[in-house]
């Protein structure tokens, strides 16, 4: 009896696995509003306005490989789309949403206000902070109505150059030094968030930070092989205990009408390095396309002699910092449409759909399943929060 409780429930197990990686989406028109999506922070969500900032006319993700599994490399950190593009895709925004920084582009839907480079506590010549960003859609914002705002979504993923400079510039920075880093950091996203709320957004997607001590360029610069440079992970980790509770903060306020869900990133791209079977990559400790014992430096650059792998959905990174398309693709349907294990209080389509002005009913809270431990079993390789 064991033995067939056993077979069926493992049968069972592989039903839902079947169901869950064909996920159902329910797309604009079919009971979601067709309103514009804006994304602000750095390359993870620049669709292109890097170029656009920068004196080199020869930029990295201008140029191939980047683009290479769509034919088109225009501005993007990827061998094809990026989260916004699918996420845009998901909202049935015509062609995406454009970079903000383009000439005579069309804005009905959005705009993508991230610039490569870009920090929240400074960023280089020819690149912006994230409160510059949200000043360039404080100048630009007599394209929308007030209304249209109030109901649009605006989506944040920043942070990953203030922890990696820190930590290139005080490699030996103790606990409190860090503490003040990192409430420093996390101070002035609260108070661009508040200034994007003062202009009339309402509906907030804030990404956590990935585990930026996996990410390959840091595994070859700091040479841990195959293991992760911890002291970095460590600070994305103090960063992301403070961003649900700054969001709650917001949302708490009597008839302020704030609103929000955060996506935990970090687990979400732990899980896929650390069991990357599991989500079919064969290959999720280096790039698919640079040089370096991870190849994880000069993907693009025109007097860099780069590898590029055979097939890029085979692995998870792209270059030394950035997901390939099929990742991208994976991390926009756990926004769009997946459990509370990785993104709450409600998915990217409830908060769409959630009514303007009214007071949200549930709230980030820590500690939810994507970060606790089971017990061990004999069936832990079919965990099925392992899909998200």
């Amino acid at each position: 009896m064991a033995g067939k409780f056993s077979l069926v429930s493992v049968m069972g197990a592989l039903l839902v696995l079947t169901i869950f990686h064909d996920p159902i989406i329910v797309y604009a028109g079919q009971g979601v509003p067709e309103v514009a999506l804006f994304t602000f922070g750095d390359s993870y969500y620049d669709v292109g306005n890097k170029q656009f900032l920068s004196s080199n006319k020869n930029l990295p993700q201008t140029l191939w490989p980047y683009g290479k599994s769509r034919d088109n490399p225009n501005g993007k950190f990827s061998d094809g789309y990026i989260v916004p593009d699918f996420i845009g895709e998901f909202m049935a925004i015509p062609n995406g949403i454009p970079p903000a920084l383009q000439p005579g582009a069309n804005l009905s839907r959005g705009a993508s206000f991230a610039v490569a480079d870009a920090s929240i506590l400074g960023a280089p010549k020819e690149s912006m902070t994230l409160n510059q960003q949200v000043s360039k859609f404080k100048k630009m914002i007599t394209n929308w109505t007030d209304d249209y705002i109030e109901k649009s979504l605006f989506m944040i993923y920043i942070g990953t150059d203030d922890y990696l400079n820190f930590m290139k510039a005080n490699p030996t920075a103790d606990a409190s030094a860090q503490q003040a880093f990192v409430t420093s950091v996390t101070n002035q996203l609260k108070n661009d968030i508040g200034l994007l709320y003062s202009l009339g957004a309402s509906k907030f997607v804030v990404s956590m930070l990935a585990p930026l001590g996996c990410l390959p360029i840091v595994r070859q610069e700091y040479k841990t092989g195959n293991d992760c440079y911890e002291p970095l992970n460590a600070l994305a980790r103090q960063h992301n205990e403070k961003i649900g509770p700054i969001l709650n903060e917001f949302a708490k306020k009597p008839n302020g009408g704030f609103q929000f869900t955060v996506l935990d990133f970090y687990n979400a791209v732990l899980r896929r390095t650390r069991r990357n079977h599991n989500y079919r990559f064969y290959v999720a400790n280096s790039s698919c396309c640079g040089v370096g014992t991870h190849n994880a430096y000069g993907c693009g650059y025109v007097n860099v002699h780069s590898k590029l792998c055979e097939y890029q959905r085979s692995y998870f990174f792209f270059d030394g910092r950035h997901n390939t398309e099929k990742a991208q693709e994976e991390i926009a349907h756990l926004l769009y449409g997946a459990n509370l294990n990785v993104i709450q209080p409600m998915t990217v389509r409830e908060l769409i759909v959630f009514p303007v002005k009214e007071n949200m009913r549930e709230f980030w809270e820590p500690n939810k399943l994507s970060v606790r431990r089971r017990p061990r079993s004999s069936l832990d390789y079919l965990d099925l929060s392992a899909y998200y």
